[in-house]
């Protein structure tokens, strides 16, 4: 009897030896003649886990974790693929806390199938979505879409089914479907993990999109750094056209839809929908001034959807079970869920996939399971490298769109990332201009200029340079970024410098 052992290929467990576990498994399974089909899966999330090793019996998966190439000798001995104790056993899977309360929805397949098996991602009721949105109207899925609620989850939140519709309604011969994968903004990882974990997801996404909207081809922009996405997605992309999921006749359909990934070169600023065109056009890349909006005129002068991974990725379940499917889930103006990555310095790191509404202080405490050096949280930054500052007062506030904005922050990616009481937030807003500084492409003066003087100011005042002054000063820089500035760079890099100025006063006052 064959048992079907699963060991991650998710660049995060790779990094911490997952492929001499797998190799290991399998050479010790040889040597005690055991029948062993070894699966390379996404993670499941639980990244303190990692490199977490399922094994199938017959009343579900049983994990044990983190495990390394020392102690597969020992977990064959105990039987691991029985299910036996182990010092590492973990237990079901899906009962573990941190996994058992989550809802997901657009990671509901990530860590439990073939990343690559188009034949697995079928039985796991993949491309039900394409295969009702292809027996509706263009106006029908968009009309599906809007009333779903779904927001753009790269950052800006803005709500997609209008995006779709603008596209749709210009008129023009050739249309484009681009996905933003260039991840960059640090504490953020869902991305890769989709893309590593469950590329026909995205895919099957892109596909809709462009039934929706009449476009024929799409363009994955992923981040360099992400090569492991790379080979995941192009596989999946053969596996599609070879099955007729992509190309002149999807399914028999008549529509057409033709897919292909580009790289970026590692530019943060790519991250911004027109960059990124720029660069899909084989130029630098820096921002357009908007209008024109992208969905009139852009890749190649084209109407273009532009979305992000998770927006994209989340389409699919949308249309295989409905808006209104989707739509219970969240609150507010903020529907559906959200995948919240959680790193810094705290226990359980990974990624949790809940409904809007859920708090900061439960996805710190309850999941994450507070600090890793065990002293208080001081601060979060929510929403990468651009998000605010939080401190312990705020920390009940929910996990929702309108309520960030009303505290002076945004979501923006789900990126959640912990300091604890030793942290230096003078040092922090100075990093904060540094980063825009070293990332801004230079178009707009605010942007370009203000950062570098930014940098400048922060470190008078930190020296003890007439800082009542300087302070002021910065105050002023950053009123001039956050409306002069042509794009979120240079307009958000205020967010994390004022926000730490207002809860953490004191460390721009202490002696130098």
């Amino acid at each position: 009897m064959t048992t079907t052992v699963y060991v991650p290929n998710d660049a995060a467990a790779l990094s911490l030896g997952a492929e001499e576990v797998a190799q290991v498994i399998a050479e010790e399974a040889r040597v005690r003649q055991m029948d062993v089909t070894i699966v390379r899966n996404g993670t499941r999330g639980m990244v303190w886990l990692e490199p977490l090793v399922e094994v199938t019996l017959s009343n579900g998966r049983v994990g044990y974790g983190p495990v390394t190439a020392g102690d597969v000798r020992s977990l064959f001995d105990a039987d691991f693929l029985k299910g036996g104790a182990h010092p590492l056993r973990v237990g079901p899977v899906d009962s573990i806390p941190y996994f058992a309360k989550q809802e997901r929805l657009t990671f509901a397949r990530v860590g439990v199938t073939d990343p690559i098996s188009l034949d697995d991602y079928l039985a796991h009721e993949g491309y039900q979505g394409l295969m009702r949105a292809v027996s509706m109207t263009s106006a029908d899925i968009i009309k599906e879409v809007t009333e779903s609620g779904l927001r753009g989850r790269g950052g800006a939140a803005f709500p997609t089914g209008i995006k779709w519709k603008t596209v749709a309604d210009a008129p023009a011969d050739q249309k484009y479907v681009t996905c933003n994968a260039d991840e960059g903004d640090s504490g953020t990882f869902a991305d890769r993990m989709l893309m590593e974990g469950d590329p026909f997801c995205l895919i099957e996404g892109m596909t809709i999109a462009a039934v929706a909207v009449g476009a024929t081809q799409g363009y994955i922009y992923l981040r360099v750094e992400y090569p492991h996405a790379h080979r995941a997605l192009n596989a999946a992309i053969a596996a599609a056209y070879a099955q007729g999921y992509l190309g002149e006749n999807i399914r028999g359909t008549g529509k057409r839809f033709d897919l292909e990934v580009r790289l970026g070169a590692g530019a943060y600023i790519c991250g911004e929908e027109t960059s990124m065109l720029e660069s899909l056009e084989g130029k630098r890349g820096e921002i357009r001034p908007r209008p024109p909006l992208p969905a009139i005129k852009g890749l190649f002068g084209q109407p273009t959807i532009v979305n992000n991974v998770m927006s994209l990725a989340s389409v699919p379940i949308i249309l295989q079970k409905g808006s209104a499917f989707y739509r219970d889930y969240g609150t507010g103006k903020s529907r559906g869920t959200l995948t919240i990555q959680l790193g810094g310095n705290i226990k359980r790191g990974g990624l949790i996939e809940r409904a809007f509404g859920v708090t900061l202080r439960e996805i710190l405490y309850d999941y994450g399971g507070g600090s890793a050096s065990g002293r208080p949280i001081r601060a979060v930054q929510v929403g990468g490298p651009l998000g605010a500052y939080l401190p312990e007062s705020q920390f009940d506030t929910p996990l929702d769109y309108e309520a960030f904005t009303n505290i002076q922050a945004l979501l923006g990616h789900g990126g959640i990332v912990a300091f604890d009481d030793t942290v230096d937030m003078a040092q922090m807003a100075r990093y904060a201009m540094e980063f825009c500084a070293i990332e801004s492409c230079g178009k707009c003066t605010p942007c370009r200029i203000g950062s570098t003087r930014g940098v400048e100011v922060m470190d008078r005042v930190i020296s003890g340079q007439n800082r009542d002054g300087n302070l002021a000063l910065v105050e002023e820089l950053c009123d001039t970024m956050l409306n002069g500035s042509l794009c979120g760079l240079g307009g958000l890099t205020p967010y994390p410098v004022q926000s730490a100025m207002r809860h953490f006063r004191e460390d721009f006052e202490k002696p130098a």
